[in-house]
């Protein structure tokens, strides 16, 4: 996480540079006006549209957006490299991890005869008689099984340190409430001894097989096992804090049917937002809000009302309207049947992601410029030159988005508001005797993509509008202070990630760095400077090939683990 932070500070901080020294100026006496007051209403003074058409100063835009797109490509290199350095050792650490040795087989055919166990057995030992060593099938105990486990919790039977049995450990417990002063002895001994004998723990069709070696695990898990794709499925197994159980007894033939249904919803929910949006950016129009609603005219017109209606309020609702983003998000995730919390945070990461930058980003920008400017009768040329205006036209609404959704987000990051609630009710209202304190993990699947659409908004706005620099700058340098804080002292890392989250990362940079140079092609031609439109195609092709690079030398090690360290490590350590 503070990786891309770190790379932030170094692109921004040249970009900072080099626009506010280098563009600033050429923007600012554009036109040639003489300046006496500027306000909020004319920040438009300090974008590419207060520069002359067939300005002879646009090629200071084409040097600086070649510098920016080189060094960001260089400086990914660099981190890209560095994490997957990061990543083999991450691999060819010396703690056994059971994990390392665990594939996690689904879709076991059902036979008439035979138990699910007895064909797993029978399976690995005919094809992995070497490496093969035992193996667990998963159980659907059901609910009951969960109302003991919660009475062994309330017992005090997951505490190792008592060497207590049920009878005498589930007395009744007395609890002062403080609301209302009296007392309760709602945990009593139920017999669970016999309620036990009566679960049916179904069969599921998953098992965890167990090998002898490292090596072995990654063969098994990498080779097609049948004939049939969809029977005797293997994977690597998460590791024992990363596995998701619900999910495991979930058929494997019924998961291509849940990932069609999540990505419906998930268009479904992306389309239902544009109404809001919509809404949101027709705050930040004065003129269009007078004319749609002509009864607030007369409070629209006091100075310190129209600031706040327009510059403020827009971005404050958007903001709270995407709080819902990302719960929606995860539950959408898990509907897929990941088996695992890392992988479920990082399918909902990119959900996440791809809403941010459709809906903040490219439906914030046409619905506040585009839409309300264009009739049924208008062309994709049409469509193309107002875009090519959007982003000078709203410099403010970005410059309030950062303000409220960057800087107001890192204060609530480090106050942990949530968490203060939970341990106070805990402590002094439920007046609980465990220590069963509310400790989170990261949420990467709401951070990473908010991030990422700041580092969007900075190349994008970084030569046409380079007045947003300063306020990214000063969001990442906080950024990286806070976040490093919170992943080393606050949050509990249950499972390490190994770095799957940077491959995300670095597609989006290469995204945002394309985009930039299209929306600059855009700009230019409307600008009527075809050389330096021209100089803006070049730029693409290298980046693109850029990433078709790391994607041959780096992607790979994200998605699988090289034999060579399996078998080298195996060599040293073993299951005991």
């Amino acid at each position: 996480m503070y990786s891309f932070f770190f790379c932030s500070i170094r692109i921004f901080s040249l970009a900072a540079i080099l626009c506010l020294f280098g563009i600033l100026p050429v923007h600012y006496f554009g036109r040639k006006m003489h300046r006496l007051e500027i306000s909020s209403e004319q920040l438009h003074m300090f974008t590419v549209g207060n520069v002359e058409v067939q300005s002879r100063w646009l090629w200071v835009h084409s040097i600086v957006l070649y510098i920016i797109s080189g060094v960001a490509c260089f400086l990914l290199y660099v981190e890209y490299r560095h994490i997957a350095r990061l990543r083999l050792i991450h691999l060819k650490r010396a703690t056994v991890n059971p994990g390392q040795f665990t594939v996690l087989v689904r879709g076991i055919p059902k036979t008439t005869n035979e138990s699910c166990s007895t064909d797993v057995d029978d399976f690995f030992t005919k094809y992995h008689p070497s490496s093969y060593l035992f193996h667990q099938v998963v159980y659907k105990a059901g609910k009951v099984q969960k109302i003991i486990t919660g009475a062994k919790k309330a017992c005090g039977m997951s505490d190792p340190s008592t060497d207590t049995t049920l009878d005498q450990s589930c007395e009744a417990i007395t609890y002062p409430c403080s609301l209302c002063g009296a007392s309760s002895d709602s945990f009593r001994l139920l017999p669970t001894a016999e309620v036990a004998k009566n679960i049916d723990n179904e069969e599921c069709a998953a098992a965890f097989v167990f090998f002898k070696t490292r090596y072995g695990a990654l063969v098994a898990s990498e080779a097609l096992q049948t004939s049939n794709p969809t029977n005797w499925v293997t994977d690597l197994a998460p590791e024992p804090d990363d596995v998701y159980w619900s999910n495991i007894w979930l058929p494997y033939k019924q998961l291509w049917i849940r990932r069609i249904a999540t990505v419906l919803g998930s268009l479904v929910f992306l389309v239902s937002f544009l109404l809001p949006v919509a809404f949101i950016q027709g705050l930040s129009r004065l003129d269009q809000l007078q004319k749609k609603l002509p009864f607030l005219d007369g409070l629209l017109k006091k100075p310190y009302m129209s600031q706040i209606i327009t510059g403020y309020l827009p971005s404050v609702i958007l903001l709270l309207f995407l709080y819902t983003v990302s719960p929606i998000m995860i539950r959408f995730s898990t509907m897929e049947g990941p088996t695992s919390h890392s992988e479920r945070k990082k399918s909902a990461c990119s959900k996440v992601l791809y809403f941010y930058i459709w809906n903040v980003f490219f439906v914030s920008l046409a619905s506040g410029a585009v839409i309300s400017q264009l009739s049924p009768s208008s062309s994709t040329k049409d469509i193309a030159v107002r875009l090519a205006h959007v982003i000078p036209e709203q410099t403010t609404f970005f410059i309030t988005y950062v303000l409220t959704s960057g800087w107001a987000s890192l204060s609530s990051e480090l106050m942990q508001l949530f968490g203060l609630i939970y341990n106070f009710i805990i402590k002094y209202v439920l007046r609980m005797k465990e220590d069963i304190a509310f400790v989170p993990t990261f949420p990467y699947h709401t951070e990473i993509p908010k991030v990422m659409l700041f580092g969007l908004l900075g190349f994008s706005c970084s030569v046409l509008a380079p007045l947003i620099l300063p306020f990214l700058l000063v969001y990442f340098f906080l950024g990286y202070v806070v976040y490093r804080n919170q992943l080393l002292n606050v949050y509990r890392m249950r499972y390490d990630s190994g770095g799957l989250y940077w491959p995300i990362v670095h597609n989006t940079v290469i995204f945002s760095l394309v985009l930039t140079q299209v929306i600059c092609f855009g700009v230019f031609g409307l600008k009527e400077s075809p050389v330096a439109a021209g100089f803006t195609i070049p730029p693409i092709f290298f980046i693109l090939s850029f990433n078709q690079y790391c994607r041959t030398r780096f992607l790979p090690l994200f998605k699988t683990f090289p034999s060579q360290v399996r078998a080298i490590i195996s060599i040293h350590n073993t299951p005991n």
